[in-house]
């Protein structure tokens, strides 16, 4: 099946377009906005369709312990805490076009989750930047 442009009158053949969802996950809040800005730049640079960054709520992990090891002395505790940040970027384009888009350099500490729609298939991959393709969806416990 052939498609027209209006302005130029040339057919073009009908690619199949894919919804393809970008999770980025990271503890650090300026390498997590500095990647999705990246993402984002690359997409709109080969003209597709964008939305997001969708900014999801932190996970606040908070841990109260004893400073003591051994119990004895007065009863002083620490409080930590690690926030997690969580972007959701979704594009409609062809998957050989989210293979050019994500070969970005990836900052260290960011996890980048990429998920087709169609196909179910999942490709994720961790702040060392290499690419890993499964069968099924990825259930994460942050």
């Amino acid at each position: 099946m052939a498609a027209f442009k209006p302005e130029k009158g040339m057919p073009l053949e009908e690619v199949k377009t894919h919804r393809i969802r970008i999770t980025l996950t990271s503890r650090n809040l300026k390498s997590l906005e500095k990647v999705c800005t990246d993402l984002i730049m690359g997409a709109k640079q080969k003209e597709l369709h964008v939305t997001g960054p969708v900014r999801l709520p932190n996970k606040n992990l908070k841990i109260t312990t004893r400073k003591t090891p051994c119990g004895e002395g007065s009863k002083t505790w620490d409080r930590f805490e690690m926030k997690i940040h969580k972007r959701v970027i979704d594009l409609k384009s062809p998957s050989e076009t989210v293979k050019q888009i994500t070969s970005i350099s990836i900052e260290p500490g960011v996890e980048v989750e990429v998920t087709i729609a169609d196909s179910k298939a999942v490709v994720s991959t961790q702040s060392t930047g290499s690419f890993k393709l499964f069968n099924t969806t990825l259930y994460k416990l942050i």
